[in-house]
């Protein structure tokens, strides 16, 4: 009794889902992995929400700062190879080349030739693309303030503790 009434104060916009699709009787199991989906995707789209408008202002798009943000991570001399960036963005090759292309234009990341392997290509943050990568960063930081800010610490690392159990066993390893 008294773990419905502390659920009915947690109610969230998903619960009335849930409510759905337990009338309809589904079953338990799938209708948590329903609310995973839900709950996963309505955090990304706030977390992605607050970020673009300050990504708007840095004159980027969410693609180009995570590819910003891959190369920055990959440590300096803050280059890779555009498969290797794909991956790590989790985009495909077509979106990768698009969002190159934008982020070269504007000065944000030259690209060349592999001298040892002239089939090899690479792509390197400039200066200037690693100041509004660094940029982007702090919103990015400001953002996740904004929307996650309130949630105590141990339950924020209790959920991101269960989601890497839950992404551990449908993840393909590397």
């Amino acid at each position: 009794m008294q773990h419905d009434r502390d659920r009915d104060r947690r109610r969230d916009e998903i619960d009335p889902l849930v409510d759905a699709w337990r009338a309809e009787g589904l079953d338990d199991t799938l209708i948590a992995m329903l609310e995973v989906g839900k709950r996963t995707a309505r955090l990304q789209g706030l977390l992605q929400q607050a970020l673009r408008a300050e990504l708007t202002d840095l004159g980027l798009t969410y693609a180009e700062f995570e590819v910003l943000t891959v190369l920055r991570r990959s440590g300096s001399p803050y280059r890779l190879r555009p498969t290797d960036l794909t991956r790590s963005a989790l985009l495909t090759s077509g979106g990768t080349s698009n969002v190159l292309q934008r982020l070269e234009k504007a000065g944000h990341v030259e690209r060349g030739t592999d001298e040892g392997d002239g089939r090899g290509r690479w792509v390197r943050l400039t200066d200037e693309g690693l100041r509004v990568t660094e940029d982007a960063l702090a919103a990015s930081g400001t953002a996740h303030d904004d929307v996650l800010g309130a949630v105590p610490a141990e339950k924020l690392r209790a959920a991101a503790d269960a989601l890497r159990d839950v992404l551990g066993p449908i993840t393909p390893r590397r």
